[in-house]
């Protein structure tokens, strides 16, 4: 059980090291992305990755609360984090396209 412990802390370091990692390449890209100009999204498609976010900022808190200790949440936060990488590598593999 203590593995799983284990693999919820490093998916978190992990999500947080690669949010770095894009935030780092929107800086440095800047004058790239400027010709994207704004993208129209609907209400209805931001609201999944807005409640999968919102649930992983609620499963880190309490994850980081209670210290790691309770398996299914360490496993909540393990899928959460993966399906949050999932979909930052998506969106930076369609952005990154229409930069060229």
């Amino acid at each position: 059980m203590k593995a799983i412990r284990y693999i919820a802390r490093f998916m978190v370091r992990l999500f947080f090291i690669m949010l770095l990692a894009a935030g780092v390449a929107l800086i440095q890209y800047k004058d790239k992305m400027q010709h994207l100009g704004y993208i129209n999204l609907y209400q209805w498609q931001n609201i999944f990755p807005l409640l999968l976010m919102l649930s992983f900022i609620g499963l880190l808190i309490t994850c980081t609360v209670k210290k790691f200790q309770y398996t299914d949440l360490n496993l909540l936060l393990i899928v959460n984090a993966v399906m949050l990488i999932i979909y930052g590598m998506a969106v930076f593999w369609r952005v990154s396209a229409a930069i060229g």
